[in-house]
């Protein structure tokens, strides 16, 4: 199943980096049938790959006339991207959560395998002083692990602008 998801995705992304286009519209039963799997594979690729988080929006529309829009997001200027990235990180983010998110970063080439490592450094030391030195909740942790990722992340973007 991984590698029918795979292919999937890379299907895909071969249709949209084909034109370098900013969406595709894909009907899921065609896919679906292209593929020799059920449509409900082809929503958890989507679900899966081509999250906001990984820099995309899904709009589908069901029926006769059904569509599955994929719209590639793209950034104007550093602020439209720093509000996308704090979107994605919200108010509150585990270690977990956060590492995905930094890998998913790395992957799109918004920060660097260094400025990865950085960011995580500063992240497990916030969440062991937290717990540690402060005794904070888990909620507390996560809200402060959110809130130095969001500057760190932000100041990195800004910096970026300027290289």
């Amino acid at each position: 199943m991984q590698n029918l998801s795979h292919d999937i995705e890379m299907h895909i992304l071969e249709l949209m980096g084909a034109d370098d286009e900013a969406f595709i519209e894909l009907r899921r039963k065609e896919l679906a049938e292209a593929f020799g799997c059920v449509p409900s594979q082809i929503n958890y690729v989507l679900r899966s790959r081509f999250s906001p988080e990984h820099g995309y929006l899904i709009e589908s529309r069901r029926g006769g006339k059904g569509y599955i829009r994929i719209i590639r997001i793209n950034y104007e200027t550093p602020e439209e991207k720093i509000d996308h990235i704090e979107d994605i990180i919200g108010n509150s983010i585990s270690i977990r959560e956060a590492q995905r998110v930094l890998e998913m970063l790395q992957s799109k080439e918004l920060i660097t395998a260094r400025e990865r490592l950085l960011i995580e450094i500063a992240l497990r030391e916030v969440n062991d002083k937290g717990s540690k030195t402060f005794e904070l909740n888990k909620e507390a942790q996560g809200k402060m692990q959110a809130d130095m990722m969001k500057r760190l992340l932000s100041g990195l973007m800004r910096a970026g602008e300027t290289r």
